[in-house]
């Protein structure tokens, strides 16, 4: 055996190692029925369902105007959110299954089953112990980061229960978490509008549901889903996993920012109050200020967490570099970040589109390469064979 050939069949060993570990390709399956987790899972999801679907029927007599205003604008703005978590994901990407799990774990079982019924007895428990306009002002920044966080983080917990070969990496804990979030984030959205359709006993109960729609959505940047991703990441940290080594310091800290920041978030009137600046101005320049450093601590989360996927990325395609069917130019490009890609599609005058068009044919192979664990099955070779359609003329093999 040569030399060349012992290189090419390590490469070909850490690309399955590399599979093992990050559990890229594998298989969610949600219905385990010997699985406890499963059950906890069914049973939270449906009474949260049935809870959110008895509200909307009851209103929607009254109020059906402003619930299909709120359902089309949000659905809308939350497949957006939806792409832009997917684009995200886009190194070791999760199963759509295991999204659409935390999605509605987040939706209903989160948001209808759990927070929605501890919220408002815990303000009230905070009103007897400390008087009413304290609990008007700070209530909610205490107990919905406790409430609110706890119930999406134990949806996080029940999918690694149901997914330990899944989700194996704190970037997947960003990702389940960012879903968890969104789910949430919608559905209270959509009872923040059908809550404000009400004013005035429903006479304008759409402008005034428009009004708070879109009041959500400028501010839903700082929301549910970046709460959540910082909190899953955090999660997955504290606990360890067989990829991710136990940091138990940083898992915690993460975790209290997630809350710290929502709990900043729903402070506006405490802390401006007791400033005594509490006006239209400053109530906009605080959550200005409380939405950067919210958007700066994802990115340093974001940024602490996705050298290990890129790494993955690396491992996977590395054979392919070897065989010539990628350069290593076009390896850089896919495991680096957004910037990168883009360098290496617009550095090849007149030649951007095929550019484009190999990195997507290069991603759709390390797709099809992990879901068959590292195997040339009939799909890795007609992914290949799409690949090698896109070839250059004169390929460019830069380190």
């Amino acid at each position: 055996m040569s030399t060349t050939d012992v290189a090419v069949d390590d490469l070909h060993a850490r690309r399955v190692a590399a599979l093992q570990d990050s559990g890229w390709g594998a298989r969610f399956r949600l219905v385990q029925p010997r699985n406890l987790a499963f059950w906890v899972y069914l049973l939270l999801v449906l009474f949260g369902a049935l809870n959110q679907s008895a509200t909307y029927y009851s209103q929607s007599a009254v109020y059906g105007p402003a619930l299909a205003a709120a359902l089309l604008l949000f659905g809308v703005y939350g497949a957006l959110f939806w792409l832009f978590i997917v684009h995200i994901d886009r190194y070791a990407s999760l199963p759509g299954r295991l999204l659409v799990a935390a999605f509605a774990w987040g939706g209903f079982a989160a948001a209808g089953a759990m927070a929605s019924f501890a919220n408002s007895p815990l303000v009230n428990i905070f009103g007897k112990w400390f008087g009413t306009g304290w609990a008007l002002d700070w209530g909610n920044a205490v107990s919905a980061p406790l409430t609110e966080e706890l119930a999406k983080g134990a949806g996080i917990l029940l999918l690694l229960a149901l997914g330990r070969h899944v989700i194996r990496t704190a970037f997947d804990g960003l990702v389940v978490g960012a879903f968890c979030g969104l789910g949430f984030q919608i559905l209270e959205d959509i009872q923040y509008a059908l809550t404000s359709a009400s004013v005035q006993f429903g006479a304008d109960q759409v402008p005034n549901a428009l009004h708070t729609i879109w009041l959500r959505m400028e501010t839903g940047v700082v929301s549910h889903v970046l709460f959540s991703a910082v909190f899953g990441a955090g999660l997955i940290w504290f606990l360890g996993t067989p990829a991710e080594p136990r940091r138990r310091g940083r898992g915690l800290l993460t975790m209290l920012a997630a809350l710290v920041l929502h709990g900043l978030w729903n402070a506006t009137n405490g802390i401006l109050g007791t400033l005594g600046i509490n006006s239209t101005a400053t109530s906009i320049g605080y959550r200005v200020l409380v939405g950067i450093v919210g958007i700066a601590v994802v990115v340093a989360v974001y940024r602490r967490v996705v050298p290990r996927e890129r790494d993955v990325v690396r491992a996977v395609l590395a054979p392919e570099v070897a065989s010539g069917v990628l350069t290593q130019d076009e390896l850089n490009a896919l495991a680096g970040d957004g910037a990168a890609r883009r360098q290496y599609v617009t550095s090849g005058a007149g030649d951007r589109r095929r550019r484009g068009h190999r990195l997507a044919a290069a991603h759709d192979l390390a797709d099809e390469i992990a879901r068959a664990r590292g195997e040339d099955t009939p799909r890795v070779l007609d992914a290949r064979a799409e690949l090698a359609r896109f070839a250059s003329t004169g390929p460019s093999t830069t380190a």
